[in-house]
């Protein structure tokens, strides 16, 4: 049975990091005085990116943790590809997937956009790399004593990023009115946990402004039908302030 898109809801805001992240690019420890980890960054402007599939990455994993939908594979645990969670009905499940009696596949609910550096200006001139900080780090080996220093490229905090996701409602999705609470749990989540590597040791940590959410009905696209504004239900938490 087919199954009609019914509406898009895009979310946009505002991704500010409230420490400095690692969104990795290249090693490039074999230049002379080069850091160990680079950060990501456009090739045409160098400026640095968080990709969509950090994010989404993220928060996908997030939400399986919470609700405990991680599926057993021969190397571990891994997404869950069965139609009747949430995590696979938004995310998206893979055909064959030996995960209780799976027989279908879906392509994911989410199209979460790259997100650009909004704010490069604030960081002309004041850091050591192209609007990039960089951060040393020290480890001990423990028989030895020895001292194994590291230095890491990653943006600094308050670095601004365009925040862009865009969920797709279909009229025969089950959970439809979940799908946008649950997207919101995840940015929640994420605010409590970190993006990029080295979450644990300090990095990572950002929180979003969600400054529009539209609702776009098929009759949008075809019909060129007026957008509508469901402002109101973005939760306080993720609410960018008037002033920002």
């Amino acid at each position: 049975m087919s199954n009609k898109l019914e509406k898009k809801i895009i979310i946009k805001g505002d991704i500010i990091t409230e420490t400095g992240i690692m969104v990795g690019g290249n090693n490039s420890a074999f230049e002379i005085g080069g850091t160990d980890k680079q950060v990501i960054r456009n090739p045409v402007n160098q400026l640095p990116y968080i990709p969509g599939s950090s994010l989404k990455g993220k928060m996908r994993s997030l939400l399986e943790i919470s609700m405990g939908t991680f599926s057993r594979t021969k190397n571990g645990y891994g997404p869950s590809h069965n139609p009747s969670r949430i995590p696979a009905q938004l995310f998206g499940h893979i055909k064959d997937r030996k995960d209780n009696n799976n027989e279908s596949q879906q392509a994911s609910r989410v199209i979460v956009r790259d997100s650009e550096l909004k704010n490069a200006e604030i960081f002309d001139g004041k850091t050591e790399l192209l609007y990039t900080e960089v951060k040393a780090e020290n480890s001990i080996d423990r028989i030895t004593s020895a001292a194994n220093p590291r230095f890491f490229e990653r943006v600094p905090k308050g670095a601004k990023f365009d925040l862009n996701i865009i969920l797709s409602i279909y009229e025969n999705d089950e959970n439809k009115d979940e799908f946008l609470k649950t997207i919101f749990s995840c940015l929640k989540m994420i605010q409590d946990d970190y993006v990029g590597g080295g979450g644990s040791r300090g990095n990572g940590q950002v929180s979003f402004n969600i400054a529009a959410l539209k609702e776009r009905t098929v009759a949008y696209y075809l019909e060129d039908a007026p957008e509508n504004d469901i402002s109101h239900l973005i939760p306080e938490e993720l609410k960018a302030n008037s002033d920002d």
